[in-house]
């Protein structure tokens, strides 16, 4: 069991430096400008993603009196915006995928600064240290995907037979973190079951989704885009901050168990709003 233990951390970092690297092989800056364009609409995705989800991952936790390990895990995902599966679920809806594009990578580049600063606030009570989470999320996330992009921008043929290899290295070790995670905190992941983490983590996907949806702008592609990034959360910067700042392993397994409950809703749901 020690040896799965020592594996998890090369798993993480694995999943992370693939997936940021893979995210700005396949992107130009061009692309991720050009959507920003709408200020207004910029602003509301910046309100439901940094005020008002984190806000209901707080009133949750209280509401349901979660345990503290749980609720912190919960408040990681609603702090953390800019999933990378974003354009897959914009793609599947048939949202506007340009915008889905701009808006991961905002998002994520914003999340970077915004954890270190907003959970001592929210945390007043658990000893954190701002300076090693920004550290953390700045080296692991935004760094690769600086020089991804740089690489794109100069390397594109490069970029192009690298791309796919990533995209199997990110994949393959989200498999295994997952799996080694569930196997070395098999109690605590059973133990989410009976503590209303789950429901929870439900009740927290759908405000989110209603958030986002409600400032999504006027028209339904970009609803449809806004509504999913809301809802689906960064894991890999919550489990970067989880496992760095947290000893308890509870914090970790909520963020696994909410962010893939969260995946298996949106993707069927995303093929749903084409449909409605």
């Amino acid at each position: 069991m020690q040896i799965l233990q020592k594996l998890v951390p090369i798993a993480l970092l694995t999943f992370v430096l693939s997936s940021m690297l893979a995210m700005g092989l396949s992107l130009t800056i061009g692309q991720i400008i050009t959507p920003l364009r709408n200020v207004r609409l910029v602003v509301l995705s910046m309100v439901a993603n940094f005020v008002l989800t984190p806000l209901a991952a707080i009133g949750l936790a209280a509401l349901l009196r979660l345990d503290q390990p749980f609720g912190v895990g919960l408040l990681l995902l609603g702090a953390a915006g800019g999933a990378p599966f974003l354009p897959k679920l914009a793609q599947l809806a048939k949202g506007n995928l340009a915008f889905a594009v701009g808006l991961m990578v905002l998002l994520m580049v914003i999340t970077v600064g915004y954890l270190p600063l907003v959970l001592p606030v929210f945390l007043p009570g658990v000893s954190v240290n701002p300076t090693k989470i920004a550290r953390s999320l700045f080296f692991l996330m935004l760094v690769p995907l600086a020089v991804a992009l740089a690489v794109n921008a100069r390397f594109p043929s490069v970029a192009a037979r690298t791309k796919p290899l990533l995209n199997r290295i990110s994949n393959l070790s989200l498999i295994a973190l997952v799996l080694l995670l569930v196997v070395t905190n098999i109690k605590n992941v059973l133990a989410v079951f009976g503590t209303g983490g789950i429901l929870a983590g439900l009740l927290f996907i759908a405000v989110a989704f209603a958030v986002g949806w409600w400032l999504g702008g006027p028209t339904t592609d970009t609803r449809r885009v806004l509504a999913l990034g809301t809802a689906q959360r960064n894991m890999a910067a919550s489990l970067v901050v989880g496992s760095q700042s947290f000893s308890d392993p509870k914090v970790v397994v909520m963020v696994v168990v909410v962010a893939i409950v969260g995946l298996l809703i949106l993707m069927p749901l995303s093929r749903m709003l084409v449909k409605g």
